[in-house]
């Protein structure tokens, strides 16, 4: 009885172990204004972390490069935007004589970094996707089962994989 139990004791704690994959492997995605941010557990990465992260996964790494490429021109756009619409505004609060026509340039970059980005959101979502699909899942019970049922021998422990 002594030797059932330190065995099962022992089986249980071992059960208690048997995890491959930890939550600091997932990438998780989460939803903020004008698109998305990347954790890995609690770490947020960047775009080039992000890149660096999903290297060995070929197909993710080929879409979140794809992303990143988006990235990088939705930024181009929108903070030239940016700019040309609040030079004219600044001088325009300064009481200087605002270039309306700059302004309205730097509003049609803007209007043109959205769909960019948002080109990026929908790849940057798809490549997570495929990254977290690929992750090798080796938990104990995934592929084996633990359970108390009868046996040609008795009642006992069954395990089965």
């Amino acid at each position: 009885m002594k030797k059932t139990a330190i065995i099962l004791a022992l089986l249980t704690l071992s059960i208690t172990f048997t995890f491959g994959q930890t939550g600091n492997d997932f990438i998780s995605m989460k939803k903020v204004f004008g698109g998305y941010q990347f954790y890995q557990g609690e770490q947020r990465l960047n775009m080039n972390q992000l890149v660096k992260i999903m290297k060995p996964n070929e197909l993710a790494y080929k879409q979140i490069k794809s992303a990143q490429s988006n990235y990088t021109m939705a930024m181009i756009f929108s903070y030239a935007g940016g700019f040309m619409v609040g030079w004219p505004v600044g001088t325009a609060i300064g009481g200087g004589e605002p270039n309306w026509a700059l302004a309205g340039i730097g509003a049609g970059l803007i209007a043109v970094s959205i769909p960019i980005s948002s080109g990026f959101n929908k790849k940057a979502k798809l490549a997570v996707d495929n990254y977290n699909e690929g992750l090798p899942t080796s938990s104990f019970w995934d592929k084996s089962e633990l359970k108390l049922a009868m046996t040609e021998n008795g009642f006992g422990l069954v395990l089965s994989f």
